[in-house]
C-alpha cells in the first residue's frame, strides 16, 4: 500500500492506495496555508504519513504539490509566497526518507495530474498529451512516450505566463476572472460571489453568466492553440474546478477551437475533460513514484 498526498493551497488531500490505483481509504484537511505556511503544511503531511503507518505496511510515499518542483532532488524549487508563504526549498524527500525509511517522490500538482490522467484517466492509450488544470490560476504539462517535458528551469508548461490576446492567460483564464467579471456586469462585489454560482446562473440563461462564460472559453481557445501549434499532441485535457462544468464548456470550446484551427489538426487532436477529478493528483504521483521506483531496480507491488 502507497500513501499518497497531494498538497495545495486550500487543502490537503491523502489516500492509502494500493500499486493498480484502488483506493483503499482517502481523506482531506484544510492546508491553513496563509496561517502556517510551508512549515505547518510539512507538520500536517508528517502527520499523516505517521498515521497510515500505524495502521498499513507502507511502500512508499508519492507527494503531489503546487509550485515548481525539482523532481530529481524531490525538492520545491519555486512557490508563489502569495500562495504558500515560505513554501520555496521544502526538501520533501530528504525529510519523508529520513524520517520514515521509504521511497518518496515528489512532483508538481498538474504535472501529477496529467500522469495520473495518462494512467488511468482520459487520456488514456495516449502517446502525447497537454493537460491543463483551470482553477484558481491556470497550469499546464506536456507528457511525450509516457515522459514530462520539463524545460531547462522545471518550467515547461506554465502556461500561466503565456500571453495571449488581451494578456496572461492567469489574468484571463481563472476562477477569479470568472467571477470579477460576472461581478462588474451585474454590479455587485466579487465576494459575495463565487464559481459554481455563476454556471447555475448561466444554465438558467442569465446574460451576464454566459458572456462571461463565452469570454473565458474563447480565451482558453487562444491558448490551447498555441500549444497545439506547438506541440501537435494526440489529446488536451482539461481539469481543474472550473472544467467540471463540461456541458457548459464543450461546445462553446468547440466552436472556438474550430474557428481556430484547421480542419485537419482539429479533427486529429482529442478534446478530453479529465476524468479523475480530485484524485488525478494522488494517482499521477503515484505512478511518478513507481516509475523511480522501477528505475532504481526496486519491486513494484
Amino acid at each position: 500500500m502507497y500513501i499518497c498526498v497531494d498538497v495545495g493551497g486550500t487543502a490537503i488531500k491523502y489516500g492509502l492506495v494500493d500499486g493498480t490505483g484502488g483506493f483503499t481509504s482517502r481523506g482531506s484537511i484544510p492546508s491553513e496555508a496563509k496561517r502556517y505556511g510551508g512549515p505547518g503544511i510539512v507538520r500536517k503531511v508528517r502527520h499523516i504519513i505517521a498515521a497510515a503507518a500505524v495502521s498499513e505496511t507502507l511502500e512508499g510515499i508519492a507527494i503531489s504539490t503546487a509550485g515548481i518542483v525539482d523532481a530529481e532532488e524531490g525538492r520545491v524549487r519555486y512557490a508563489m509566497a502569495e500562495s504558500i508563504p515560505a513554501y520555496t526549498g521544502t526538501a520533501w524527500r530528504e525529510r519523508l526518507t529520513r524520517e520514515f525509511h521509504l521511497p518518496c517522490a515528489v512532483e508538481n500538482d498538474v504535472n501529477c495530474a496529467a500522469l495520473g490522467e495518462m494512467w488511468l484517466g482520459a487520456g488514456r492509450g495516449c502517446t502525447s498529451l497537454f493537460c491543463m488544470t483551470v482553477g484558481t490560476s491556470i497550469g499546464g504539462c506536456a507528457v511525450y512516450n509516457g515522459r514530462i517535458i520539463r524545460g531547462a528551469a522545471d518550467s515547461a508548461g506554465e502556461i500561466a505566463y503565456m500571453r495571449i490576446p488581451g494578456g496572461r492567460m492567469h489574468e484571463l483564464v481563472s476562477a477569479a476572472r470568472l467571477i470579477r467579471d460576472v461581478a462588474q456586469a451585474r454590479g455587485m462585489r466579487e465576494e459575495n460571489l463565487d464559481g459554481p454560482t455563476v454556471f447555475e446562473w448561466a444554465a438558467k440563461g442569465d446574460a451576464a453568466a454566459q458572456q462571461a462564460l463565452c469570454t473565458l472559453t474563447e480565451h482558453l481557445a487562444d491558448g490551447i492553440s498555441n500549444v497545439i501549434a506547438v506541440l501537435n499532441p494526440q489529446a488536451v485535457i482539461l481539469g481543474g474546478g472550473i472544467m467540471a462544468q463540461e456541458r457548459l464548456l464543450r461546445p462553446l470550446l468547440e466552436k472556438a477551437l474550430r474557428e481556430r484551427l484547421i480542419p485537419d489538426v482539429y479533427q486529429h487532436t482529442k478534446i478530453a475533460f479529465a476524468a479523475l477529478r480530485n484524485d488525478a493528483g494522488m494517482l499521477g504521483a503515484l505512478y511518478h513514484l513507481q516509475q523511480q521506483m522501477i528505475q532504481a531496480g526496486r519491486s513494484v507491488r
